[in-house]
């Protein structure tokens, strides 16, 4: 739908480094806003990296395609992937991050298993949501229904901020912006 239709082998390739342009991205998300995540504190951080996520999971759901806008389709799709991973890579970090300063002593490992198990459940939750799309008539999985997993970001998003803006700082942080150790 986002690169030109002349060949379906060279689409495809495309189709899989648009994608795989969010994981490149990643690291460079972790390092980065893992940095600011040491400055600002981490729930500042996993909230801008919940508002980007959010927009840029949203904006693919109303993207236009190829046909309707020709090559801003995949320059689109392809900066919109990236936004995605740079923010997961954050996610990753700051996250994990937040959930051992949050851990009491002798239970870090256990409580930070915590976050891989999340990972692995939103996989499942995002495989269980696109079930009936994919049971959709061909037609209409291309012309609108891959676009509602995307579109329902925003409900996702309003639970995450909600639940985000609740959390407290990690007791690190305030330590250490207490002694003004916080550059």
């Amino acid at each position: 739908l986002f690169f030109p239709t002349g060949d379906p082998t060279i689409a495809a390739v495309a189709s899989f480094m648009a994608f795989g342009a969010g994981f490149v991205a990643r690291p460079l998300g972790g390092l980065v806003l893992g940095h600011f995540g040491d400055r600002v504190g981490r729930k500042q951080v996993l909230l801008v990296t919940l508002g980007i996520m959010g927009v840029a999971s949203t904006l693919i759901g109303m993207l236009p395609t190829f046909d309707q806008i020709g090559v801003w389709a995949p320059v689109l799709l392809v900066a919109l992937r990236l936004a995605q991973g740079f923010t997961a890579g954050a996610e990753a970090a700051g996250a994990a991050t937040l959930t051992v300063e949050h851990s009491p002593e002798g239970r870090r490992g256990l409580f930070t298993s915590s976050v891989m198990a999340g990972y692995a459940s939103g996989n499942v939750l995002a495989s269980l949501v696109f079930i009936p799309v994919a049971l959709l008539p061909s037609e209409q999985m291309l012309s609108w229904g891959w676009r509602i997993p995307f579109l329902l970001s925003v409900v996702v998003l309003g639970i995450a901020y909600f639940v985000r803006t609740h959390l407290d700082e990690t007791p690190v942080f305030e330590e250490a912006k207490e002694d003004a150790a916080v550059v």
